[in-house]
């Protein structure tokens, strides 16, 4: 009786998970809509302004006096890595993959000689890559829509240390959502900003008001806060998907596991109430 008991106690537990499970994968579906539609929107503005600083920093090339966040200091003996994670797990493989994909970046700096620290956004970035020289961790971010501001504030620490020479090159690394099922480890270089001229756009002409050094010094900060933010977006969008398919998968489990123990549980009840039948005939004839 003591094994039916037990039984019964984990059947009753698998229950309760499956219900959590299914609760969590509803609200996750239901706030996956929501950031999908969000980092969707922003695509356009971020490449757009990608575009025009690609084009702005065509016509500086080979310029003395062009800005430092546009074109660098000159060095790259010192890197500053941007981890881009979640607070919290349950998420499938969405924060191992940025982990994953920021330790083999690591590893490869290191061999070519060069210094590494990393600014981690996310409680989980700072778990997994506590062993790193990590110069700030920024957390709760997750826990609620990303907003601009949170971008901004980043945005300003990372340039804030840029000036105070504390790093050469800086990047970041976050899942760029595909699809509910497809979420895609992405590094983005902040600073300097990466130029990958095109003959498509190197064609299109453009005119700058009041002048392209001005603009320059506007755009580029507000740049590295918009890409900054276009990460946060596109990493909750990805968190949530991920968590929607993990909690789906994990409650598809729980049933198979509900299903299996109740077997069990039917073919050891029905073990025990033949043994006593048996007991009761084996009584009854000696008598």
């Amino acid at each position: 009786m003591a094994n039916l008991k037990s039984l019964k106690i984990r059947i009753k537990s698998v229950k309760s998970t499956q219900k959590i499970t299914k609760a969590m994968k509803m609200v996750a579906a239901s706030k996956l809509r929501r950031a999908q539609t969000a980092a969707e929107n922003a695509r356009p503005y971020t490449k757009a302004m990608e575009e025009m600083l690609q084009n702005l920093a065509a016509s500086f090339s080979g310029n003395d006096n062009a800005p430092e966040l546009l074109v660098g200091n000159g060095r790259d003996g010192s890197y500053l890595l941007v981890v881009a994670t979640s607070d919290r797990g349950l998420a499938g493989a969405f924060n191992g993959s940025i982990i994953k994909g920021a330790r083999v970046k690591i590893r490869e700096l290191a061999s070519a000689g060069k210094k590494v620290r990393l600014f981690n956004v996310g409680k989980k970035a700072g778990e997994g890559l506590k062993k790193n020289d990590i110069v700030e961790t920024v957390t709760g971010l997750s826990r609620r829509a990303p907003q601009f501001k949170d971008a901004e504030h980043i945005a300003e620490k990372i340039i804030s240390m840029y000036t105070h020479g504390e790093f050469d090159v800086c990047g970041i690394f976050y899942n760029r959502f595909k699809s509910a099922i497809s979420q895609e480890v992405t590094y983005q270089q902040l600073i300097p900003l990466e130029v990958k001229q095109d003959e498509k756009s190197a064609l299109i002409p453009y005119e700058y008001e009041p002048n392209a050094e001005e603009i320059l010094q506007e755009l580029l900060p507000q740049n590295i806060a918009v890409q900054i933010y276009r990460a946060l977006l596109e990493n909750a969008a990805s968190e949530h998907a991920s968590r929607m398919t993990a909690m789906d998968n994990a409650t598809r489990n729980a049933g198979d596991m509900i299903k299996d123990l109740t077997l069990v549980y039917n073919r050891t009840r029905q073990a025990v109430i033949t043994k006593e039948l048996i007991e009761i005939i084996s009584g009854a004839e000696a008598v």
